[in-house]
């Protein structure tokens, strides 16, 4: 059983590719009004364009924690309210930490936990007033990764933040339960999307992998549907999803 998602106010992180992407259109389709939050502003036009209704746009790099907090604010201030959060945006990649860069280990830190940090603070107060409404529950999602669950011999720092998503989210979890915020996570496999161009050293030929080995970025805005879609008495917190052929 699932419940409708429209009059819900949804924003996303990390809007303008990938899973966030696939979210944004996921969310629309059942209903909520979706807002975009990315670096891309043109993307983010383009992909509000398609979805129509009350789409909203917000450009911001969530490195700037200044300005990850404004533009929750705006999307507050324009729609009214906020029911749900995707915290999406995220930066890595698996590299040797003895062949890493200093500056890639220090921008995955300020987008996967400063900029969730700074969204995720903004938000908690809007989110929780949410609750009290009519819907009885508001939705706090993050998009962490199976390496936030192992540890492997690269990509040290990429992996120490989303197992940080993890312990935090489980903290907010417990918090928030009382006001009805439900708190979630959801870890994908190997997935296609544009992460490992972010960073350098990808440890994965995404080509070379098959139709079973491969998630799609649609593969994973279901998983957040269907958390955030539950009947009010339901907290889905934490959903793992890998292809088939992961090891």
């Amino acid at each position: 059983m699932s419940t409708s998602l429209d009059g819900v106010v949804a924003a996303v992180t990390g809007a303008s590719s990938g899973i966030g992407e696939a979210t944004a259109r996921a969310l629309a389709a059942e209903g909520a009004t979706v807002a975009l939050l990315a670096r891309r502003t043109e993307r983010l036009r383009t992909l509000a364009d398609e979805l129509g209704g009350s789409t909203s746009v917000h450009a911001v790099d969530l490195a700037d924690t200044a300005a990850a907090v404004a533009a929750v604010q705006e999307v507050v201030a324009h729609h009214g309210r906020l029911d749900v959060l995707v915290n999406n945006a995220g930066f890595g990649s698996l590299t040797p930490a003895r062949e890493a860069e200093l500056d890639d280990w220090l921008a995955t830190t300020s987008v996967n936990l400063d900029g969730l940090l700074a969204v995720t603070h903004t938000a908690l107060e809007p989110l929780v007033a949410a609750a009290a409404g009519p819907r009885g529950v508001a939705d706090l999602v993050s998009i962490s990764s199976d390496a936030g669950r192992r540890v492997l011999p690269v990509g040290a720092v990429y992996s120490a933040t989303k197992h940080a998503v993890g312990a935090f989210s489980e903290s907010l979890r417990q918090e928030l339960a009382g006001a009805h915020v439900r708190v979630g996570v959801i870890e994908p496999g190997i997935t296609r999307t544009e992460l490992p161009e972010k960073g350098a050293g990808d440890s994965f030929d995404l080509d070379a992998l098959g139709e079973q080995g491969l998630l799609e970025a649609a593969d994973i805005a279901d998983a957040v549907v269907y958390m955030v879609s539950r009947p009010a008495r339901v907290a889905v917190n934490e959903i793992l999803v890998r292809p088939v052929e992961q090891g």
